[in-house]
């Protein structure tokens, strides 16, 4: 049973998604993709209706739910890249030894996602890019966990994401092609669901330090979720470790959930254990979740201020909390 909370707009004057946040030097940061309002706003399964040409850095000074929120300001542009195509799409951010890496996904010249790193001496930016992709990199929705002073990147999405055009970390088909439902490279019915990609960088934090690996999802019979699956991974991977468990979290795309699974170690399997957040007004649900002060906080998007224009979405914030097993208490995504 899903239950209502007290949710927060965090930024209602600009048009701002898929938050990865962090909290640095003792002040939480956000990390968002940006949406544009743009003739060319036509909605499609590749996503091509995004027109998102920049990134910004929040910080919110206090509780998330309270304390004022700071907009920074750009930090990055396309223009500021070298081999820019198009579509910033969902980043992330990680301090190592006091500098800010900020990775990031970007369609090339040729219409294929790879994946860009940006250095910052602070975690509110500017960003330098690096003046090459992450050679091997692929597919979109990067978000970076530290461990045991380890950092391990997990990254992928489906249709407009492109995951589907690779097996094994190498391309099977054109990216910028069959990248939709209709996909003949996409599982379906009850065969194993694509799962996504997990990596530990490099420690110089610039490239991969080993192939990426698939993070799979399994049931409660340690058997994979199925393509038909309505709980299967889509897009949008967050992981946090709580008393001594790695939660794997993700959004579920076109059925429009939130859910998480459990598991022992970075690489998982991890083991499903249902819904952090049922649907919202828009079509994507994209999250991070973190614990400050003692409380755990989910942050999310919808597109409730732009009428749902599902390309259009608005930075959320609430509280989330756990039951005496670990386990996540649903959240019901639509405000009454």
């Amino acid at each position: 049973m899903a239950k209502k909370v007290v949710k927060r707009y965090l930024l209602p004057a600009d048009y701002m998604a898929d938050p990865s946040v962090h909290v640095f030097n003792g002040k939480i940061y956000i990390y968002p993709s940006h949406d544009w309002e743009d003739d060319s706003n036509v909605e499609d399964d590749s996503g091509d209706q995004y027109i998102m040409k920049d990134y910004h850095v929040l910080s919110i000074d206090g509780d998330p739910m309270t304390g004022t929120v700071t907009d920074h300001g750009k930090v990055i542009g396309l223009e500021d890249i070298a081999w820019h195509g198009r579509q910033l799409w969902d980043c992330d951010v990680q301090e190592k030894d006091g500098k800010y890496y900020m990775f990031f996904p970007m369609k090339d010249k040729n219409e294929v996602f790879r994946h860009g790193v940006a250095i910052a001496d602070r975690p509110e930016g500017p960003f330098i890019p690096q003046p090459e992709p992450v050679h091997g990199s692929y597919s979109i929705d990067m978000a970076i966990l530290k461990d045991n002073g380890e950092y391990y990147m997990y990254f992928g999405g489906l249709w407009g994401g492109q995951l589907q055009s690779y097996r094994d970390n190498i391309g099977i088909e054109d990216p910028a092609k069959n990248n939709t439902p209709d996909s003949p490279n996409l599982p379906h019915g009850d065969q194993p669901a694509l799962p996504s990609r997990v990596v530990k960088l490099s420690p110089d934090m610039l490239q991969f330090g080993e192939e990426p690996k698939p993070v799979v999802v399994v049931d409660e019979n340690g058997e994979p979720l199925k393509a038909d699956d309505p709980h299967r991974f889509f897009e949008a991977s967050w992981t946090f470790k709580k008393d001594g468990k790695y939660y794997f979290t993700y959004s579920t795309g076109d059925s429009h959930l939130l859910c998480y699974a459990v598991g022992d170690n970075v690489y998982g399997p991890f083991t499903y254990k249902g819904v952090i957040l049922t649907p919202v007004v828009g079509w994507t649900t994209h999250h991070a979740i973190i614990e400050f002060e003692g409380k755990w906080y989910l942050f999310h998007h919808d597109s409730v201020p732009s009428g749902g224009k599902s390309w259009l979405r608005s930075l959320k914030v609430c509280e989330l909390t756990f039951d005496e097993n670990g386990d996540i208490e649903t959240i019901e995504g639509i405000d009454e």
